[in-house]
């Protein structure tokens, strides 16, 4: 596996390579990254991955500077995990001067985590895209975990004609439920044991909505959080959303996803089911 932290470089050693297959990451790799890694080999014969912790998409109270960096054992991982290339640029070789220039999502980006996350989705779409134009990939994989983040990316690769087939791909979980994420590092072992009950809660939701329709989704989203902090969590939300644009649901039977992200401890957890 080659590494690369020039933009120059990385398109010099991408170049003449007809099908690229890209997965960008911040780090501090799971199995649920490196399941990512595995998938993109059926959508080129060239993987890149990278490894960017992106200063735009963190809130000044944010966790950039605690974010864990464990760059030498995340390399050792992806080389065993199939890539080709490392791509692991500086902040200096990304961002060479201030970024002026950013991509500014639509209403979506407000909403669910935007709403307790100002400017996040604003600062992902734009390392994103600029990611994009370094590895200029024909196909991108990212997981289902972060479900507005890849429907945000979805949007801005259709509106903006990219090139690049957006690939979304099942969330990695542990056998007790709990979805893979690099911040359940931050997890007490007693926090560990209580975590999968918000994926739990989300499927007794999801088995509500099937019994008793959609007409019942406010209260349902209401007991459902009721349910998760009375076990001593802070819920954000707990949301049924449409999974084609995660607007309000209509009566009309389209698809649904739940999406729900709540404090346990220090930690912020994120989650979705779709329906």
């Amino acid at each position: 596996m080659d590494t690369h932290s020039s933009i120059d470089a990385l398109r010099q050693r991408l170049q003449g390579h007809s099908r690229v297959a890209f997965v960008p990451t911040m780090g501090n790799l799971h199995e649920g990254h490196l399941t990512l890694m595995r998938a993109a080999r059926q959508y080129a014969d060239t993987v890149v991955a990278s490894i960017f912790v992106n200063r735009l998409q963190f809130g000044p109270h944010e966790d950039f500077d605690r974010y864990p960096r464990t760059f030498d054992a995340d390399r050792a991982k992806l080389a065993t995990a199939g890539v080709n290339v490392l791509f692991a640029p500086t902040e200096s070789d990304l961002y060479p001067e201030p970024q002026g220039y950013f991509v500014e999502p639509p209403d979506l980006q407000h909403l669910l985590e935007g709403a307790f996350r100002p400017g996040h989705f604003r600062g992902v779409a734009t390392v994103v895209l600029k990611l994009f134009n370094c590895v200029q990939p024909q196909a991108a994989l990212f997981g289902k975990k972060d479900y507005q983040q890849l429907m945000l990316i979805r949007a801005m690769t259709r509106q903006l004609a990219l090139p690049v087939e957006i690939v979304g791909v099942e969330t990695t979980r542990d056998t007790d439920g709990l979805a893979l994420s690099s911040r359940n590092a931050y997890l007490s072992p007693a926090e560990h044991q209580e975590a999968p009950r918000l994926i739990k809660t989300l499927r007794v939701l999801r088995q509500k909505l099937l019994d008793e329709g959609i007409a019942q989704r406010e209260t349902l989203e209401q007991e459902a959080v009721a349910a998760l902090d009375k076990h001593g969590w802070k819920t954000d939300y707990i949301a049924v959303r449409q999974q084609a644009d995660l607007a309000l649901p209509r009566p009309d039977g389209q698809k649904l996803v739940i999406l729900a992200a709540s404090r346990l401890g220090q930690t912020r957890l994120i989650d979705n089911l779709e329906v």
